[in-house]
Order: C-alpha cells, then structure tokens, then sequence
C-alpha cells in the first residue's frame, strides 16, 4: 500500500519511524516548511536522512498542491499532528481518503488544547481518536477510538508522552492495517457536537486562590509544561510547574510555610505545595530556591 505521511514534530517523527521498521511503502512525506532562523522539524531531517521524497507547501489550499497529492498516486493519507488546513480535495485523493490523529475522546474536547482541557476540567478519563476528517474544525466519521485514564496527579506532560503519544502511534498503526483489510466504515458516529475548547492559554492558567483548591491543583496540572500555571508576588508573575496537595485551613493565598520541600500556599478547603517554579525571566528552579531569592516568606499573599 502507498503511504503518504502528513505531519509535524515527534509525534510524525514516531508514526514514520514505526512506518519504516514495519517496512511500508512511504511515497512521500509531507510537513510545514520550516521557518527562517529555526530548526528543521524532526519529521523533515527524518525523511531527508532516509532519502524519502521531502514537500513542505506553504498552503494546501491551491492547484498546485492538489495537484502534488495526485502526482503522489497514494492509497492513504496519515495524518499524524498536522496544523495547516488540508482541504476535501486533497484529503481525497488518495484512492481510500485521509485518516488523522487527535488527542482526545471526540466528539469531546475537540480543538488545539485537547490534552489541557480535560485535566483542567478534573475529567478522569480521556484518550485519542482517529477518524476520517472533514472541513469542519476537528470533525469527520470516527476510525477507532483508545481511552485512558488521568491520574490524581498526572500533569500535561505525563498524560501526553506516557499514555497518549505511545499509543497515539500505535494505533495509527493499526488504522492502517484497519484500511489495508478493508475496514473504512465512514458511519454515523461524527465528531460534530460535543465540545470544542480553543487553546488553553496564558489567561486560562491564572491561579485564583480563592477557588477550590481541586480546581487550583487542575490548573497546575494542566498547564504543566505548557503554558504554565502562574501567580503573582510582589507585582512580579512566577511560573507554577510541579505540585502537590496537602489538607489544611487558612487565609486563601497566603503562604503557610517554606521549606526544602517547596512553598506551602493556602487554597480553598486545602493547601498547594509548590515543589518547581519559573519567575519572569529566569530559568525553572525548586520553589525553595526562588522563595530565597524573592524574599518570600511564611505570611505572605500570593496573587494580589
């Protein structure tokens, strides 16, 4: 079967490299172009060190990018963490269609921050989804579906590159073997309802002291490693990366204590412990570090 892979950093870089160790036929390969002044993308320097035939189209909107498709004489398309929109008539030529990954359990939590959203929310549950997209924004007949489960205290970061990357690519692989048996069902189960969340930013990643200190602990979860969760000392913003629980009653935002073990911040019913920070401007270090440095200590209001 012909291959053309479509995509963008390590998750393409994975699904390509899973693709070749299986021994598959990649026609082609496709990425964003890169940008002056910045590095390669690794699905790029992948392809070009396995001599694979290396397209970077500023737009697939045009002729001339259709016609590329065409020119490929693909079976598939596989679409593994793509960000430039990829128009019904590219998507078709192949001769069976385009399949895409997402990270998320669609119809749900459709859109650019699908990891984000379901920690921040408190969900327990979330997973990846492979379907056959349409022009709509993350919407198309679903291929297969894998769930898995956050933990209590699983951030981003761990939810993503232990759960939802390794078993993204896998079950790439096995949507291609679902396409290669004959398997594509374009049925009635469609991604256009549920919710769609924009990107979890800067302004979503705010600690309000005030609120729940569950709610608080989602925050920080979520935005870890990006955006970053964030408070304010002094007028100053400082980043807020790994974290804990504890129990305890007080002021909200005041900080109980600082220790070795981090800074202790009094939420809503509970407290914070901050273990890892960034300030503005500076490098991520142990809170314990940064408290020293900004002259934080036991009383003192965060975020005000």
């Amino acid at each position: 079967m012909r291959i053309v892979v479509h995509g963008q950093q390590a998750f393409g870089k994975a699904v390509l490299e899973r693709l070749l160790e299986r021994g598959e036929d990649v026609v082609a390969v496709c990425t964003a172009p890169t940008k002056e002044g910045k590095p390669e993308d690794p699905l790029a320097e992948l392809a070009r060190e396995k001599g694979l035939p290396l397209h970077q189209p500023a737009s697939w909107k045009t002729p001339e990018a259709l016609e590329l498709m065409k020119s490929f004489d693909a079976d598939v398309c596989m679409m593994a963490y793509v960000l430039l929109f990829v128009p019904e008539a590219v998507r078709d030529a192949p001769k069976f269609g385009t399949f895409q990954y997402h990270p998320s359990l669609c119809p749900h939590h459709r859109g650019p921050s699908s990891i984000n959203w379901p920690i921040a929310m408190g969900r327990e549950q979330t997973g990846l989804t492979i379907f056959w997209p349409d022009d709509g924004l993350d919407e198309g007949p679903i291929l297969l579906q894998k769930t898995c489960a956050i933990g209590p205290d699983e951030t981003l970061g761990d939810v993503y590159f232990k759960k939802l990357f390794p078993m993204g690519v896998d079950a790439m692989m096995e949507s291609l073997d679902l396409v290669k048996a004959g398997v594509i069902l374009k049925h009635d189960q469609r991604l256009d309802q549920g919710s769609y969340e924009s990107w979890f930013k800067k302004a979503n990643a705010e600690i309000d002291w005030s609120k729940p200190v569950a709610d608080q602990y989602n925050i920080i979860r979520a935005a870890n490693p990006a955006p970053g969760a964030w408070t304010t000392h002094k007028g100053e913003t400082v980043q807020i990366f790994d974290s804990a629980r504890a129990d305890g009653e007080g002021t909200a935002g005041q900080v109980v204590e600082v220790s070795s073990e981090g800074v202790t911040v009094q939420g809503n019913g509970g407290r914070i412990i901050i273990k890892r920070v960034r300030p503005a401007g500076g490098d991520k270090q142990p809170a314990a570090d940064w408290a020293a440095s900004a002259g934080l200590s036991a009383g003192d209001i965060l975020g005000s």
